[in-house]
C-alpha cells in the first residue's frame, strides 16, 4: 500500500518543503480524550479557513484520540461525525488505538498495558462505572469493554491509515525509522519509535528521509517542535491543556492552538453575555 501511494508522487528538488499545489492541509497533534480542546481547535481551524477565503482544506489526525483525557469515547463520536461532514479527513492509527484494537480483540495483555497508559478514562468514558471497573480482574475488564465500546467505534479505528504522504511532507504518529525507505517502514515503527527518530535531528541536524519533513505526534514537547526535516506536534494536551495543530499550503506553513486558558475564557465570556441577556 505505502509503494502504491509512493509511486504517485514526485519529489521536488527544492530544499523548501512544499505541500501539493493548490491544497491546504492542518495536522493536529494528540488529542488523548480532550473534546473541549478538540471542538475549540476545529472552530478555530474553520476560522483560518473563512479568513483565507479558499476552499476548504484538509484535515489530517495524527492519532491518539484515546487515553489519559476523560472524554475519549466522546471525542471518537465527535471524530465520526466529522468524518461524515468532512470525507476528504484522514486519520492515523496511534500506538493508544493500536493497543485498544488488541484489547478489543481479547487480549489480556493488552489490557493490562492499557490501563497503565491512560486506558482507565477510556474505559470509564463508555459508562463503565469506577465501582465496576475498580471490583474487576483484567478477563472481567476485557468482557466488560468488549459489550461497552460500540461497533461502530470499532471499525472508525479499525480504517485508520500507517503513513500518509502529500508533497514533501511525510505524516506519520510516532516517526520513522532513519535511513529506511518509505515504503519498507514497519508499521510498528511508525507507532512506536521514539529515541532513535528524534536523536537523528537533535544530534545530527539532518532529516531522516533525505528530502522530506516528518510531520508527527506522540513524543511530548513544551512547544511544537521543528528540526531539519521534522515536526513534532504534540504538546501534551492532557497534561500542559494545549492542543495544536499546523496548516500547510504550498511553501507556507503556520500554527493554530487551543488553550484550556483559551476555553475558560471563552465559557466566563459567554456566562456574562447570558447574564446580560437575562
Amino acid at each position: 500500500m505505502l509503494a502504491k501511494i509512493l509511486s504517485c508522487l514526485g519529489r521536488r528538488p527544492s530544499t523548501v518543503a512544499h505541500a501539493p499545489d493548490g491544497r491546504r492541509f492542518y495536522a493536529i497533534g494528540d488529542i488523548h480524550g480532550h473534546l473541549d480542546l478538540l471542538d475549540g481547535l476545529l472552530s478555530q481551524i474553520r476560522d483560518d479557513e473563512l479568513k483565507r477565503g479558499q476552499s476548504q482544506g484538509e484535515l489530517i489526525f495524527l492519532g491518539d484520540l484515546i487515553n489519559r483525557g476523560p472524554q475519549s469515547a466522546q471525542v471518537i463520536d465527535r471524530l465520526i461525525k466529522l468524518k461524515a461532514e468532512r470525507p476528504e479527513t484522514r486519520f492515523l492509527l496511534g500506538n493508544h488505538e493500536e493497543l485498544f484494537l488488541t484489547a478489543l480483540g481479547g487480549s489480556h495483555e493488552a489490557i493490562r498495558f492499557f490501563d497503565r497508559i491512560g486506558g482507565a478514562e477510556t474505559i470509564l468514558s463508555y459508562g463503565i462505572t469506577r465501582q465496576a471497573y475498580e471490583a474487576a480482574n483484567y478477563l472481567e475488564l476485557a468482557t466488560m469493554l468488549q459489550a461497552a465500546v460500540p461497533l461502530s467505534h470499532k471499525r472508525f479505528l479499525e480504517s485508520f491509515e500507517d503513513m500518509i504522504v502529500e508533497g514533501d511532507y511525510v505524516f506519520v504518529h510516532a516517526g520513522v525509522r532513519p535511513g529506511v525507505p518509505l515504503e519498507k517502514q514497519r508499521a510498528g515503527d511508525l507507532r512506536w519509535i521514539r529515541e532513535e527518530f528524534l536523536r537523528e535531528s537533535e544530534r545530527h541536524a539532518s532529516p531522516a528521509i533525505p528530502g522530506r519533513v516528518v510531520v508527527h505526534g506522540h513524543t511530548i514537547f513544551e512547544n511544537i517542535a521543528e528540526y531539519p526535516g521534522r515536526i513534532g506536534l504534540d504538546t501534551g494536551a492532557y497534561r500542559s491543556g494545549i492542543l495544536s495543530a499546523m496548516a500547510f499550503e504550498g511553501d507556507k506553513r503556520w500554527i493554530i492552538q487551543e488553550t484550556a486558558e483559551q476555553r475558560r475564557s471563552k465559557r466566563c465570556s459567554e456566562d456574562e453575555a447570558t447574564q446580560v441577556r437575562q
